[in-house]
């Protein structure tokens, strides 16, 4: 079936970014498999480096001037995202993170994608307005989409125990990963567990740190933690914290790296410690047992799921459980290979090509559903 696919795309423009990588993954392994048969437009409010969609059936879209104002990306969505799509006679637009466009025309297809609930669940770990955009956005979106997708079997009981979707119209297509080859090339000097996420207080950084100021005097063993992570929001103030918990000579923070050096710390940490308040799926997660590294995580919402028998499970409201669950991968020697040994054929369940296969059809059944609609 040969359709025009809009793509939401603003996310693209974003760094470390777990909706940018989601979208960026399953976006190339589809635009790859359609070569003769979709055209894709790519749709972005924001500029972004587009070299990697240099393809004869894609089409980027950009706007004349790139600008970070608020409310500007709404606008994008609501208005000028309809316009381009009637303009270009797409068949159906993919929205590929928890909002969509209302004013879409009638015989245009949607399908949105949404990640989690955290303005349900967590809150207070959202800003206001984001949480007061998603509760009405999103549940708008989803009553007007011809089908809806999301990302781990937690949030799709989410979705579901919300009344955000019905078990007819929600389709699970997990993340997908896709493994730099890096070589035994080592970063540090030093042992060291690694953090990748956007600073918020969704991430529980501020435990984590607490937790490891606890056991490092008790260890007696020199390893290091390697924050990687872009700001975002709230009063996540890591030099600090840092500080407060004298940490100074034991923690390092880097920011806006490349996904090769990204690469380079996934397969160089001891392990990777992501003990969230909640996610909706955790892609550092699987991106870091792709190469072999097991990760330390929470036993709440999607990461159980997500990390299978690969990753040590820690009470994220509990310092004192993240401090035992930090002291066991940094000393029980046996425990890390057992759980590394795991963590590769864990991630390999998470395939960008079999993704990209399921959001494919999802497309081609939407096109027929809406058209079935209105005829």
């Amino acid at each position: 079936m040969s359709i025009r696919v809009g793509v939401d795309a603003r996310h693209l423009s974003s760094k470390n970014n777990g909706i940018r990588t989601y979208l960026l993954n399953l976006l190339l392994s589809s635009i790859k498999k359609t070569k003769q048969t979709h055209k894709w437009f790519i749709l972005s409010p924001y500029y972004f480096d587009s070299d990697f969609l240099n393809f004869e059936n894609v089409k980027i879209i950009k706007m004349p001037i790139s600008t970070r104002f608020v409310g500007f990306h709404i606008l994008f969505t609501q208005i000028i995202i309809p316009v381009i799509s009637l303009l270009n006679k797409l068949d159906v637009v993919w929205f590929p993170a928890n909002r969509s466009s209302l004013c879409l025309p009638k015989s245009i297809a949607q399908v949105l994608t949404i990640h989690d609930l955290v303005w349900i669940k967590h809150p207070e770990t959202m800003r206001n307005y984001g949480s007061k955009l998603d509760k009405f956005f999103m549940t708008k979106s989803a009553n007007s989409a011809d089908l809806v997708t999301t990302i781990s079997n937690s949030s799709l009981r989410d979705i579901l125990c919300n009344n955000l979707a019905t078990s007819k119209n929600i389709i699970l297509i997990t993340s997908g990963v896709n493994t730099i080859a890096v070589g035994n090339s080592r970063i540090f000097k030093f042992d060291f567990f690694l953090f990748v996420g956007t600073l918020e207080p969704r991430k529980n950084l501020a435990r984590v740190l607490h937790a490891y100021s606890k056991i490092l005097p008790k260890i007696n063993k020199n390893i290091q933690f390697v924050i990687v992570g872009n700001k975002g929001w709230g009063d996540v103030n890591l030099e600090k914290m840092i500080s407060e918990y004298n940490l100074k000579k034991n923690v390092h923070v880097m920011k806006n790296i490349d996904d090769k050096m990204l690469a380079k710390l996934y397969s160089s940490a001891k392990f990777l410690v992501m003990p969230s308040l909640y996610e909706g799926f955790g892609l550092p997660l699987i991106e870091a047992m792709s190469y072999g590294t097991p990760v330390l995580t929470a036993n709440n919402s999607s990461m159980p799921e997500v990390c299978g028998d690969a990753g040590l499970l820690v009470d994220a409201f509990d310092v004192n459980s993240i401090a035992e669950g930090l002291r066991s991968m940094i000393l029980n020697k046996k425990l890390l290979k057992n759980l590394s040994n795991k963590a590769r054929l864990n991630a390999s369940r998470y395939s960008c090509d079999e993704s990209s296969k399921k959001l494919l059809k999802v497309f081609e059944q939407a096109v027929m559903l809406r058209k079935s609609k209105y005829k």
